[in-house]
């Protein structure tokens, strides 16, 4: 493997390890709310406080996108994974020593900050670093690990004690600050502030030394045009350029976020222990997030050979149809209320059926949903994008965790489901409709392809689009003349 993509899969690797810190964070929930129900920790808590303590993970999401928009943009993007490790720590710190609810939703607050920074920066980084080839394979290797994150957390946490659970988890944030610390800054970032020589110095380790100098032009171009426009919000939303991809991200987080796969993780132990099957809950818990963690596998060999569109569209549609089987199960058992004896045989398909879900949507948009996000908006307002494009599903993942114990009260189980199951079918007919493929094609024509316009001087235009298909060829030609000599 030559060199520049070896250290493009090392810092890849950095990266994973902050969404790995996310995926604890996400499933600490799915062992702990047995033990709340239970009674088995010393916080004195009550069910609508903890659904006021999962609901303040969005509201801490979106305060971190807005943060990451101003460190991200003044400070670069290394910077802004560095600074998500504070609020994560403190968070954990808090988490080991609250004895009461409202300490913990301080605690759910900071970790909804930190995964915010990292989610908002980490889309962006990748696909500003990574050659196009590999670049879905990279980020979907990120949401890999935030999945083994959670498997981590579901397959211990059923064993350890509350408080040696919340101590273990101040493992991994120290670990990928300490690897973050390692990894070059994106040279899209230099360049955007004009500083050249360090983008040079950043590419010379991400990329072929033979095709620095072609990979640099190409850059500055598309730098120099693209940040020309305004990269304000209210250029944003106002742009008329800006109006399929906006319709794009935002529909499809949307739809991602209604379909409560948040909310069934969180819920997980209560839900299964509502199923009463003969199992024990630990096992049931760590079946369900080692098929996560396998699928996630999966998804990341086949997001650059099936491309985006196909998985998003059969991923919507699959989970739709799962999540009907289980909701039609909780319907069955709590709306025409037949007898527990009779369908108890049948509790292993609602626990299949939501299994399959979890699977489905892993394998498909929740792990490229984020991929095709931050893909799809120009250098000049992908910070900005991706920021309002988190604060709106943090918006709704707040609504949605909120909502989720007040409707369940009023329709059961099946009410749930059914929402989550109709929100799936949406996302289907969304993204054959307007989701375009963007598998193997660089930033530039994906742009192209979004018809997002871009003005340029006449000077900036001698680099004119001839000159752009030579660059491109020659830098092809190299990498396949090294390709054959190692041959």
């Amino acid at each position: 493997m030559e060199r520049g993509r070896l250290i493009q899969y090392l810092v890849a690797f950095a990266l994973s390890l902050s969404t790995a810190a996310l995926g604890t964070l996400s499933a600490w929930p799915t062992p702990v709310m047995p033990k709340f129900h239970n009674n088995q920790t010393s916080v004195e808590i009550t069910k609508n406080e903890i659904a006021t303590m999962l609901a303040m993970s969005p509201p801490g999401f979106v305060v971190g996108s807005l943060a990451t928009r101003f460190i991200s943009d003044s400070l670069g993007r290394r910077a802004t994974v560095l600074a998500s490790a504070l609020p994560i720590v403190c968070g954990t710190i808090i988490a080991a020593f609250a004895r009461v609810a409202w300490l913990l939703c301080i605690m759910k607050f900071l970790w909804g900050f930190g995964t915010g920074m990292v989610s908002t920066v980490v889309g962006i980084y990748l696909a500003e670093i990574a050659d196009k080839d590999i670049r879905a394979t990279l980020t979907v290797g990120t949401r890999f690990m935030f999945n083994f994150g959670s498997l981590l957390v579901i397959s211990i946490g059923t064993f350890l004690s509350y408080n040696t659970l919340n101590y273990t988890l101040l493992v991994l944030p120290v670990t990928f600050f300490v690897a973050c610390l390692f990894i070059p800054e994106s040279p899209y970032y230099y360049l955007k502030e004009g500083r050249v020589e360090q983008a040079r110095k950043s590419l010379q380790m991400l990329k072929n030394k033979e095709i620095i100098d072609q990979e640099l032009e190409l850059m500055k171009r598309d730098v120099s045009k693209e940040m020309r426009n305004s990269s304000s919000a209210w250029e944003f939303f106002t742009g008329k350029q800006y109006r399929r991809p906006i319709m794009i991200a935002f529909g499809l987080k949307l739809t991602q976020v209604l379909t409560g796969g948040m909310s069934i993780q969180q819920y997980m132990g209560l839900i299964t222990q509502e199923i009463g099957l003969d199992v024990g809950l630990s096992t049931l818990l760590i079946i369900f997030g080692a098929v996560k963690f396998f699928v996630g596998i999966m998804s990341s060999t086949l997001v650059d050979r099936v491309g985006r569109r196909p998985l998003l569209i059969y991923s919507f549609f699959g989970t739709g149809i799962s999540l009907s089987v289980a909701g039609t199960y909780f319907f069955l058992q709590e709306y025409v209320r037949v007898d527990h004896a009779i369908l108890k045989s049948y509790g292993i398909a609602a626990f299949v059926a939501i299994i399959l879900s979890n699977g489905i949507s892993t394998l498909g948009f929740n792990s490229i949903i984020g991929i095709i996000s931050a893909e799809i908006f120009p250098l000049n307002i992908k910070t900005v994008a991706m920021t309002s494009l988190n604060v709106f599903g943090g918006c709704l993942g707040f609504s949605v965790a909120k909502s989720y114990q007040a409707i369940n009260n009023v329709s059961g189980f099946y009410g749930v489901f059914w929402i989550f199951a109709s929100s799936a079918f949406l996302g289907a007919i969304f993204s054959y409709i307007a989701v375009p493929e963007t598998k193997g094609k660089s930033l530039r024509e994906i742009q192209e392809i979004l018809q997002i316009g871009t003005a340029c001087t006449e000077e900036e235009s001698k680099l004119n689009d001839v000159q752009v298909v030579e660059m491109i060829e020659k830098c092809r030609d190299i990498k396949e003349s090294k390709k054959d000599s190692s041959l």
